[in-house]
Parts: structure tokens; sequence; C-alpha cells
């Protein structure tokens, strides 16, 4: 396997232990390190008696065998895929298996980040490259980092899940042989079960016993892909059926027994505490119990949400001011003050003499901003908390279930491992679970209600009001051309530090320069002699944090259309002039199939144009065509092309949604959408201020995966930060038109 350095395929098989009823084996931990966290499997605690576990994400009781997510599923379909990666292995079919989501344990640290961590572009796969990336995955498996994001469910569960099925696989077929005495090499598995030769089928749930009094198969390899029955083939997910039937219960559909409701009104000047309130009118509203002051805010207590969210609008508060700018406008003067030394984070990437390249030939440069804009997923915050006098139990949907853990048990003065957490299907993300607004404000709120399970829902309006958006950023971009070649180009943007930000307010603060910063900044794969990409983090600004595909949805925007300029200005074709320049070989095959796949031959003319962008992120390279006609009601979108690399495709379907699904997310956001200040708080509190795109708005999609990258890539976010770039180029293909700003719908109208 190519997603991980070479130490991880022997870190991720590490022997067995022996539990009551049953046996641990297979792939989690790094048994060399003797590490006290990550090895320990946090299923077995809770086996029952004829019941056994093989890894922290196989257990198997008499009566079903249950398969654990430890991602969250936020939408992106990592519910279905994770499952069937072990169930591929166990030649189990959907149907035969549970799927419960993982419960906060070490042993469950996330691989997948060690390639975004380490200080090398994706494309780099030097021998420094990969050791650097090698002391990043031992890091992450000493901090037992258990998280969902930056598009790593697939890289971080690809091998190991395909070897803990691969493993528990071969382990209840030598218990098969054991119990029959028929030799190994004469037995199969299908359906789980174990199929001796006469055609006797043993069901893994007669077998688990067996199982944990032999020793574990530890050098099971995983099938060679061209052997699938499942992956890599059109499925079905797991819980398409009871989504379509509205079964699926979500975290906002959960309910107890005893519940009450709690609605909140918190300082909308973010990170600010409360000065007074008067509660007097609410306290006589319907299905009201109790109102009382919470950290930086009021919670009222009804017998349902609707009671409780009424009585919320009726407390008046006075808020203490926020310590960022009020207004907008001055959220923009301070970043355009940030691009001062004492404001640099890192000079990422430095090639060849930028200043004397500037000066050769025909100089270009150009301004480019982003605004803040909101997560603003379906499913609104919420949860439920119970406070008894052992901990406090929390029903949430979380990217960082260790996290919930400490921010929860500081929030009301308890040990970490006195909170017991409960992941919940949720109704999308895009970075906006992996904050903490609602757990802190739920275990404030159970505290002072012990013994009563309490559902805190966030109204849409507090949900927008207390997001942390996306970063806001401007670029100076400055580059030359001469005798039709970038000669120069010199990238240089100031921005909050989302990720630092998010670390920060996770308890794991770090004065290391943002990475994410550099994200489509740095990563640029074009032959140009003299290049340089520095990052400057504004200070005192409004908080920020992960937005999907985070610093590539800004930089990205800026670089490609600034090299598009250059491109422009040199007189090229901006396809033929990226496929030319672009040096790594597998990104350049994309460009050339994006290029094939939209019939490129350059200018459209009679009002139409087409725009073309291709940014790496997250090690995805991905490359986008928008096409575009102007019309006397403005800018239709007319269809999009996208190719993405991913090394390995492991679920077709949800692999076409995921890509369409983040072009229109990366579209609509680059039109319509903008979080703006006026007296500290957002002005946009709902969908109607923050409009993605419509339905008729939407064009029509086609989307070609390639396998020729030699890792195994994620594809959650990489769809988003090329749409942008792609569609202000095909504006200005259309109109001569230069988009430097978004949301687009300031300059321009769109149907």
């Amino acid at each position: 396997m190519g997603a991980l350095p070479s130490i991880s395929r022997r870190a991720f098989v590490f022997g067995s232990a022996a539990f009551a009823g049953g046996i641990a084996f297979g792939a989690y931990g790094q048994a060399e390190a003797a590490s006290t966290t990550a090895g320990d499997n946090p299923l077995a605690a809770g086996l029952g008696s004829n019941s056994v576990t093989f890894n922290p994400w196989v257990e198997i009781s008499p009566d079903k065998i249950t398969l654990i997510a430890q991602h969250a599923d936020i939408g992106q379909g990592v519910g279905s895929v994770q499952p069937i990666m072990i169930a591929e292995e166990m030649d189990l079919d959907p149907g035969q298996f549970e799927v419960r989501f993982a419960a906060p344990s070490p042993a469950y640290f996330n691989t997948g980040f060690a390639d975004e961590l380490a200080p090398f572009v994706a494309a780099d796969q030097s021998k420094a490259a990969e050791e650097a990336r090698a002391a990043m995955l031992e890091w992450l498996r000493k901090a037992g980092l258990q998280m969902t994001g930056g598009s790593s469910t697939i890289p971080d569960t690809y091998e190991k899940l395909r070897v803990a099925g691969a493993v528990a696989r071969e382990t209840l077929k030598a218990a098969a042989a054991k119990r029959s005495g028929v030799a190994l090499a004469d037995l199969r598995t299908q359906s789980g079960h174990v199929i001796l030769p006469n055609g006797t089928k043993i069901a893994y749930v007669a077998l688990a016993a067996d199982a944990a009094r032999i020793p574990p198969v530890l050098d099971a390899q995983p099938r060679d892909p061209s052997k699938w029955r499942m992956l890599g083939k059109p499925m079905m997910r797991l819980d398409v059926r009871e989504k379509v039937m509205g079964e699926l219960k979500f975290g906002i559909d959960m309910k107890m027994d005893g519940m009450l409701y709690a609605a909140v009104k918190l300082n909308p000047n973010k990170g600010q505490p409360l000065k007074s309130y008067d509660a007097g009118k609410a306290r006589a509203m319907p299905g009201v119990k109790q109102i009382f002051e919470i950290k930086n805010g009021v919670a009222v207590i009804a017998t349902n949400s609707w009671y409780a969210m009424k009585a919320i609008d009726a407390v008046i508060c006075e808020w203490a001011p926020a310590a960022y700018p009020a207004e907008q406008a001055d959220h923009w003067k301070v970043l355009e003050s940030s691009f001062k030394p004492e404001f640099l984070g890192k000079e990422w990437r430095k090639i060849g003499d930028i200043e004397g390249g500037l000066k050769t030939g025909t100089r270009v440069e150009a301004e480019y901003r982003a605004p803040y804009v909101a997560h603003q997923p379906l499913e609104p915050l919420n949860g439920i908390g119970l406070v008894t006098d052992k901990g406090i139990e929390i029903w949430v949907g979380h990217q960082s279930p260790r996290f919930v853990q400490d921010i929860a048990a500081a929030a009301i003065g308890l040990k970490p491992e006195q909170v017991t957490f409960h992941n919940q299907w949720t109704g999308g993300s895009f970075g906006h679970r992996l904050e903490y607004e609602n757990v802190r404000v739920l275990a404030e709120i159970a505290n002072q209600m012990k013994g009563t399970p309490i559902k805190l829902v966030f109204s849409r309006e507090e949900d927008f009001l207390q997001d942390i958006p996306r970063q806001i950023a401007i670029a100076r971009h400055r580059g030359s051309i001469d005798k039709g070649r970038i000669i120069a180009a010199d990238l240089q943007v100031a921005s909050t530090a989302p990720f630092k930000g998010l670390l920060e307010r996770s308890g794991t603060p770090t004065k290391d320069p943002d990475g994410q910063l550099a994200a489509g900044l740095w990563n640029v794969y074009y032959d140009i002699p003299n290049f340089r990409g520095t990052s400057y983090e504004a200070q005192g600004l409004s908080p920020c944090t992960t937005w999907r595909s985070v610093g590539a949805s800004t930089s990205g925007f800026f670089t490609e259309s600034f090299i598009d300029e250059l491109i422009h200005a040199a007189g090229l074709d901006p396809m033929k002039a990226r496929i030319a320049m672009c040096n790594v070989p597998h990104y350049r095959k994309v460009l050339e199939t994006v290029a094939e796949m939209s019939n490129w031959k350059g200018p459209l003319g009679n009002g139409r144009g087409r725009g073309v962008a291709f940014v790496e992120s997250f090690g995805t390279p991905t490359a986008e065509v928008v096409e575009v006609t102007m019309t006397d009601a403005g800018i239709r979108i007319d269809k999009v092309w996208v190719a993405v690399d991913v090394g390995k495709v492991v679920d077709p379907v949800n692999f076409e949604n995921q890509v369409q699904g983040g072009v229109v997310w990366g579209l609509g956001h680059a039109i319509n959408c903008e979080l703006t200040y006026a007296k500290g708080a957002a002005q946009q509190t709902n969908y109607n201020h923050h409009e993605a795109m419509r339905i008729y708005q939407c064009p029509v999609i086609e989307v070609r995966g390639l396998e020729n990258d030699p890792k195994v890539r994620g594809v959650g976010e990489p769809p988003v930060p090329p749409a942008a770039p792609a569609l202000a180029n095909a504006i200005f293909a259309a109109t001569g038109k230069r988009i430097r700003e978004m949301p687009f719908n300031k300059f321009i109208d769109f149907v």
C-alpha cells in the first residue's frame, strides 16, 4: 500500500491478547512501541461472556456481528464504506452485520493526517519526504489523534480495515480447521460462514469461542482488488433505505424518557461573556420549566423545543463587546495591514531568484479577496446530555470524540474518563462539527439539571450566529512573463489561521505556522523557474476554523486565477499552457483527461467561455473545466467536467456523489455566500441571507476518477477548490471581465 509510510504494514499487525470469552488481534497500534494507549482495544471492556472482539473494528456475539465505523458519518458516506472494507475481507454480505460508531479511544488514531502534516508537497515522494511522513505517523500514534476530517477517511482506513478483516477471516478459518479436522487449505469463507469441503457451513458467530483459544493468523493478507466482490464496484450505501424511508435517527431525532428541552441565547460577539439579562417575560411563557445563566449566555428549559425557543426569544440580554473589530470594513483593514514581517507565518517554498525573475519581461500584479463564509449544515447543532453522580453521558454527532470528552469534562469540572460519548449520524458538517459550541453549552446545562436528560437544539439563527466561519483572506500576487513563458510567480496570502484556531480550542495549541494557509499556495506543480509562496497570519480578527477544503478553498482560487492571468498575458491557451507546464506526470494526466472530457479546443466565442483550474489539496489532484454563457439575465453555468486522481476508487457511486457535491458547494459559495459582521455579530443568520446554488442553477457535472497516484487519496474536499477559479476563468473567457473577489455576484449577475 502506498497511503502510509513503509512502517505502516508492520505497525498495524501486532499480536493478540485474551479477554473474557474471546480474543483480540489484528490491526491497530504499534506493538513495538509498547504504547499504553493506542494498543488497547476499546471493545474488550464491554464484551459479553460468549462474545469476541478481533480488533477495535470487529465484535461478534452469539447473535450478531458488529463492525465499528471509527470515522464519523457527516453525510459523506463513510458509515458504509468503512464496514464494507472489513466485510469484503470477512466475506460478509450487507445485512449480516450491524454498524456502530466508535467510542473515544486512541486506538482509532487517524493515520491519514500523516501526509498532510508533513512539510512536503504531496507529489514529493523523496526519501526525506517519506521519512517526515513516517515521523508524523508516529506522532499521530502517540497522540492518539482521533478525528474525522481532511479527506482522510479512506487514506486512513484503506489498508488497516482490510487487514483487520483478513486477520479475522483467516483466524476464523483456523478455528474451523481445528474443530473439524479439515486442512486449512481446504476451507473457504462465504456469507458469514466457513465452508467445509463437504458443504457444511459453520457460522462465524458459532466459531468465536474456538477462535479465542487459538493463535491469531497475523500474516493474513488482504485480497487483491481484482478479487473484490463489493469494493471498486457500484454499490448501494448501507444507509440509503433508512434515509429514504425517514427511519434513520440523526442526532436531532434522539429522544429519551423523561427528557426536557433546552434552547440558548449566546453572546453573538463570539467568545465573550453575558453582562446581564432579563427573563421576566419568558418565565411566564407556556412550557417553561427553568431559565438560568450559563458561561456566555442564557438557557431556557421547557417541555419541548418550540416552547424553549419561543421563550429564549423573549429573554433580553446585554452582551460584552467583541474582541475583534465590530464592523466588517475593519476586518478587511486588518488584513490589508498584515503583509508585514511581524505577521509572517512562513515562506513555504522558494525556487530560483524571485526578485530577479520579477524584473524580467512583463510584470503582472493582482489582489484577490475571499470573505468569511458559514458552514450551514442542514442539521443545526444539537445534543443530549445527562449528568449523574458518575459523570456525564453525551449523545451528539461530532468529528473528534476524544476532544468532546475533554471539552465537556473541563466545562463542568470532571475528568475526561467521566464523559461517556455516543456519536450520532449527522446531517452535514463541512467542518462545523469539529468545533465545540454545543458540547460545552450542553454540558453546562445538563450539569444544572442533574438526573434529567436534556436535549439542546440550536435554532437556525443561533447556529449561524455561533458558527466559527471559514478564514477571511487577501492575496497579493506578483508575476512576470517573457517570450510566451511564465518567468516568475510570487504568491502571498494574509489570512486568519483556521487550523491553529481549531487546535487551540481543542486544547492543543501550537506556535507553528498554520500549514493550511499554504494549501493551494505552495503546492503548485508548474514549471516556473522563479517561485515563492508566503503566508501571513492576521491577528485580532474573528475566530476561524476548518471549512470544507480549508486553506485551499481560498488560496486555490487566488493561485489558479493568477496563473490564468499570467497565461493570458503570455498569449497562451489556458489548458495547453497548464499541461505543458505541469511537472508531475500523473498530475499532467489529470489535466489531459479533463481536456479530453470537455473536448477543449480553445475559445468558444459568442458570449460563451470555458475556464480551467487545477488544484491539489489533501494530496488529491483535481482539474475542473467550467463552461458558461453570457445571457441577458446574467451568467449561466452550462456544464462542468472534473477529473480526479485518488489512486484507487473504492466506492464509484459515492465517489461521483462526493465530487459532484464538492463542485456544487464550491460554485455556490463562490457565487453567492459571504458572512459579514456588524456590531460584532454575524449579519447572515439564515439561508436566505447566505444562499448557495439553487437547483435550477446547477449545471450538468461529468466526473472521471483516475487511479494513477501511487497512494490512495480522499475525495471529500478536493473537488471544492478548483470550482471557483475555473468559474472565474470561464467568466473572463466569455466576457473579458476578471473577477478577483468572492462572492462573484457582487460584480456580475447569474441566471
